[in-house]
């Protein structure tokens, strides 16, 4: 993607700062903004269908009555997925015609009070997608400054190289953490590098706060060591494990605390020893690397 320092390495993930989680008001949003620019986290990660379609919407108004400099943020959004709720569909789907990666396009632009996108993403593969379609959609969007840079999220790497039959893509935002790290063996990863691709990923802290298994329990006995060696949280310990990866990877941080956004910010200095780091990969995968 050439420079990315123009992104934050931890960005802002608002999936749950509207009605799907903590429903934030118009000005706990914009203080939320202010806090986020305030540790240094300047990009935003949105969807079109986040609080079923409504958190752009929310987010749009919160921007809008800040004073936030447009300029100096960034904002990364997502179409292709119609759901039922909030729509007239009959079952949940994908739609990338050239009209509607358009319309969608520019729906985002209107509720997020913003003239362009910093970039598009199509939210997840569909097997009815044809790279030629998507292609005008997104040459369109360019040549009319509504977005900067295009990408996919969930791709694999043979998807977008079909996709780039037609079009290049310049990120992929994929699912990425200690405890489901399938994209680092499966070419995703690799795919990035090569290719110098914007690699982000969603729940980066995975299942560790979330589940009580094998796989968190075992992770659980090595960070104790560890939290003391290094001097660091458990998720700031996770999320260095992530940012070791060469494909130098910008984690979407979900939460709304400021603690914790802090944390996250600090953890892009934390450097985990090469033999740590498979110590915790081990524990993942519940065996030596072979």
């Amino acid at each position: 993607m050439g420079n990315k320092t123009n992104y934050s390495k931890i960005i802002a993930g608002t999936m749950t700062w509207g009605s799907w989680g903590k429903q934030l008001s118009t000005q706990e949003m914009a203080s939320l903004m202010e806090q986020c620019i305030s540790l240094g986290i300047t990009t935003f990660d949105h969807a079109d269908i986040y609080g079923d379609y409504g958190t752009e919407t929310a987010f749009g108004k919160a921007f809008k009555a800040s004073t936030i400099d447009r300029s100096k943020v960034q904002f990364i959004s997502k179409c292709g997925i119609q759901m039922i709720t909030g729509r007239e569909n009959k079952v949940k789907h994908y739609q990338y015609d050239k009209e509607y990666i358009i319309s969608s396009t520019e729906q985002s632009l209107k509720k997020l009070n913003t003239e362009y996108l910093d970039v598009l993403l199509l939210h997840r593969p569909s097997p009815l997608l044809q790279p030629e379609e998507v292609a005008e959609a997104v040459l369109s969007l360019k040549n009319s400054g509504k977005i900067k840079k295009f990408g996919v999220s969930n791709f694999t790497a043979n998807q977008i190289a079909l996709l780039e039959t037609a079009i290049p893509v310049s990120a992929n935002q994929v699912e990425l953490s200690l405890t489901q790290h399938d994209t680092m063996t499966d070419g995703t990863l690799d795919d990035c590098m090569v290719h110098k691709r914007f690699a982000m990923c969603w729940s980066p802290l995975g299942t560790y706060f979330k589940v009580n298994d094998a796989q968190t329990d075992r992770i659980k006995k090595v960070l104790v060591s560890l939290i003391e060696k290094y001097n660091a949280t458990e998720s700031q310990i996770l999320l260095a494990w992530l940012l070791k990866h060469p494909a130098s990877i910008f984690p979407v941080v979900g939460t709304t605390n400021f603690e914790r956004l802090s944390e996250s910010v600090a953890a892009i200095e934390l450097d985990v020893e090469l033999q740590d780091w498979f110590l915790l990969l081990e524990a993942s995968q519940g065996k030596e690397v072979a």
